[in-house]
């Protein structure tokens, strides 16, 4: 996209009502239900004065905004664009073309900012005159949401301008300053846009998320009536059996098992449950423990999520949001969170699928015993392909430890990848100085390809004991010191890996000293410029981290890196420190994002309906009888103009 193919810039926000509730639905479930409606409609053509068109109270768009909303000689901009596309498509009965169109939020995403624009406004400091308002929260739940009737208002279900004229006024001006606020950032953030490529993938994140995928409504349905069912019947058991009026309560339970053991429950957490069965014979405080082990399983949650998404037609749309994760610009997931769904080892799934559609609950205990455990295997069933369609489902394989043997130069991984691809069993041979044709099933040295495949999955960006034991080593029996031998084995197989942690560390320090360009390995660039520091990548996309510094880290006696991002488990806009491996980490999957991307692209191209996509698979909804899982895969697997030498295959 080039600026100067257009003739004028349409800045655009909207303020909606909706009965639906937007996080729990979704945009496209939200304004397709009959109660939607547009109420204000904000505007600026380029540098002009923001306008406002009050739908609400009778006003209508001018025949000039409903042809720039089809010029391609103007483009359309709106912060989280989807928005708008959606709404005022399903408003207007007519698709409006998407290419038209930029989003202001995928440009702060791109530079590492905050996901939302009040956020962004603050974080770029744009003014108080241009920074969006603090009371929209509350204007929102009174105007675009139903309210609960009461005798104070009369029994309505709904809040309309005539009903609070001073609220009106200040919910239209906060429409406005979001049209300021969103034409402000652009402005500011154009000239670091990403490349054409990126857009192309914006759209092609746009296709994916309108086809939507299907549910199996009745799988959804079932599932949620059986839960609910199990889970009042193990309440009333649990009742009879500790005589509480409440066994959900922590602090009831709690202090039952107390007077009946003598033992002090600090915790009725998953790992405390778990070990308080260890700790106790009691067959009554067993079962009533397990119950809770039951009813506490929140994964058969999805279920609800599924169906309070899903469309009118039977399809769930708006599932993956992309540059969700940006500090490495890999999508994440949305409403029913497709990335990280239980995995199934049910022989039979058919089989499993229809008992459980029968809604018969005994029939599916005869059959399984643990009710919440087969509902959590079978939630990723109840995806289904399009009538006369077969799903093609195909990964990536080993991306990330691919990627990270081609950027460090790890030759012997490389050979693994261009034969056989046995990446555990390889590393275990490297790590354990054992003939890699022993490590195979019947042998006793096969025990070495699990201690292989932990140091793998933990071991890459200098993870320690910890890393390991968050990757289930703990529960190999394996203590502190065992782990210890484990990680020094790996560094020692892998001395270009750990030489990559330190190179790379090496070279952001450089840049953000010498405030310039450090060039790397395979076209890997670090560049300080504008108060940011930027990771450019092999496909050319960079990686942003704002306000970078270098300061004295006590704790190490070193000098380390510092910025300003969002903190993942705070959600807050922080000062973060970074190192070498984590910053090789970012790298890694950034780069496996862009070989996904590349192959998502090929896909689309090649005439594949993408529905989904998870980390590094792909989800085709595939008419019988075109293509193939064969072809497919090898699409993925083919080679990479910007990573010559990376080996990829796809399964």
């Amino acid at each position: 996209m080039t600026m100067a193919s257009y003739r004028k810039i349409l800045a655009i926000d909207i303020e909606t009502y909706s009965e639906q509730d937007l996080k729990t639905t979704g945009v496209y479930r939200y304004a397709r239900d009959p109660s939607f409606e547009i109420l204000l409609f904000a505007y600026a053509f380029d540098d002009e004065e923001v306008k406002i068109i009050d739908l609400a109270r009778g006003e209508k768009l001018s025949g000039e905004i409903l042809a720039a909303l089809f010029d391609p000689a103007v483009l359309k901009t709106a912060f989280n664009a989807n928005f708008e596309i959606t709404c005022l498509s399903w408003w207007l009965k007519q698709d409006l073309p998407k290419d038209q169109w930029l989003c202001t939020h995928v440009l702060a995403l791109y530079l590492g900012l905050p996901r939302k624009l009040a956020d962004v406004s603050k974080v770029l400091k744009l003014g108080a005159e241009k920074e969006k308002l603090a009371s929209g929260t509350a204007l929102i739940n009174y105007f675009s949401k139903p309210c609960a009737p009461s005798k104070t208002n009369g029994g309505r279900t709904r809040n309309f301008p005539e009903h609070a004229p001073e609220k009106w006024e200040k919910f239209i001006a906060y429409c406005l300053r979001d049209v300021v606020a969103e034409r402000e950032i652009r402005k500011r953030l154009l000239k670091f846009a990403p490349k054409e490529k990126e857009y192309r993938l914006w759209l092609l994140d746009q296709k994916i998320n309108d086809a939507g995928i299907r549910l199996d409504r009745t799988m959804a349905d079932q599932a949620v009536i059986l839960d609910t069912e199990f889970k009042a019947r193990a309440l009333e058991e649990a009742k009879e059996l500790t005589g509480l009026a409440n066994p959900n309560s922590v602090g009831q339970l709690k202090q039952w098992i107390e007077d009946k053991t003598g033992i002090t429950v600090k915790s009725l957490s998953k790992a405390s449950v778990k070990e308080l069965l260890a700790q106790t014979e009691d067959s009554q405080i067993r079962r009533v423990l397990k119950l809770r082990q039951l009813t506490a399983k929140t994964s058969v949650n999805k279920y609800k999520a599924m169906r309070a998404a899903v469309g009118f037609d039977g399809r769930i749309r708006g599932l993956v949001q992309f540059y969700g994760a940006n500090r490495t610009g890999r999508w994440s997931g949305r409403l029913v969170q497709f990335h990280n769904l239980p995995q199934n080892h049910i022989p039979d799934l058919d089989q499993a699928r229809e008992i459980i559609k029968t809604g018969d609950l005994e029939l599916a205990e005869m059959f399984y015993g643990d009710l919440p455990n087969i509902l959590s295997q079978l939630i990723r069933t109840a995806f289904i392909p399009s009538e006369g369609c077969e799903f093609i489902v195909a990964d990536f394989s080993a991306i990330e430890a691919r990627v990270i043997s081609w950027l460090a130069g790890e030759k012997w991984r490389m050979q693994v990848f261009a034969t056989h691809g046995k990446i555990y069993e390889a590393s275990a041979s490297q790590m354990f100085k054992v003939p890699l044709e022993l490590i195979k099933k019947g042998n006793p040295e096969y025990e070495l390809r699990a201690k292989g495949k932990i140091a793998e999955l933990a071991c890459g960006y200098g993870g320690g004991v910890g890393a390991l034991k968050a990757m289930g080593a703990d529960k190999m029996g394996l203590t502190d010191e065992e782990l210890d031998v484990i990680i020094k084995k790996w560094r020692r197989a892998n001395k270009h890996i750990v030489k990559l942690w330190h190179d790379v560390e090496q070279a952001a320090v450089r840049a953000i000293e010498a405030k310039t360009v450090i060039r790397f390995t395979k076209g890997l660039k670090f560049i300080c410029s504008a108060g940011t520091l930027f990771i450019e990548l092999p496909s050319g996309r960079r990686l942003a981290y704002a306000r970078p510094a270098l300061e004295l880290e006590a704790a190490f006696g070193k000098v380390g890196m510092t910025y300003w991002g969002l903190d993942q488990k705070s959600a807050n806009w922080a000062k973060l420190r970074t190192y070498g491996g984590k910053l090789v980490e970012n790298i890694i999957q950034a780069i496996a994002r862009d070989c996904l991307a590349e192959a998502m692209l090929r896909l689309d191209a090649a005439g594949y309906r993408i529905v989904m996509h998870v980390h590094d698979e792909v989800i085709i909804d595939n008419p019988k009888g075109h293509g193939s899982l064969e072809d497919a895969c090898e699409i993925m697997g083919r080679p990479i103009s910007w990573a010559p030498g990376l080996l990829l295959r796809a399964d």
